[in-house]
């Protein structure tokens, strides 16, 4: 299936492979069930605003959660999510299907280091059905970001007894 995500892996010449399940992929947990990997390897794309009117797009991972202080301190402004409509209009992928591919000229992108705990992602592939299995070494080449640490720290998990 062509869209624009593949079409652009095409003219960059990425070795990427869009895979369009025909099953919903919206969340992370959709889409870590449909394919079979645990949730923190599923790439969320997340779209801000930031002060001076400059749209992000933020990926982390599956279970990252933004850190306003951390975001603050990188942004120099509160973190401001895109609304539905504005994701759209912004980023041109619907939520659920925003990605960081293809998209259009001045949508700054940004890669969150609690990717870095895994070695292959899974970010969606501009609809809300896709995904594109990603190394994470090469993320930066394939979309152009700049790694950042803008995620609260996970805490260990607890010992078994």
């Amino acid at each position: 299936m062509e869209n624009k995500v593949t079409e652009f892996f095409k003219q960059k010449g990425f070795d990427l492979e869009a895979v369009f399940t025909g099953e919903d992929t919206s969340t992370v947990a959709k889409a870590a069930a449909v394919l079979g990997v645990e949730d923190g390897m599923i790439a969320k794309s997340l779209a801000f605003r930031l002060k001076d009117g400059t749209p992000i797009v933020l990926v982390v991972c599956g279970t990252g959660r933004i850190d306003n202080h951390k975001f603050k301190e990188q942004f120099h402004c509160k973190a401001s999510m895109l609304s539905f409509e504005d994701t759209l209009a912004v980023t041109g992928h619907p939520v659920g299907g925003v990605c960081p591919f293809a998209l259009p000229d001045g949508v700054g992108v940004y890669l969150d280091k609690s990717l870095k705990k895994y070695e292959v992602v899974y970010p969606a592939a501009g609809t809300q059905d896709s995904a594109v299995r990603v190394e994470v070494a090469r993320f930066e080449e394939y979309t152009g970001g700049t790694w950042v640490d803008v995620c609260k720290e996970e805490a260990p998990a607890a010992p078994a007894e």
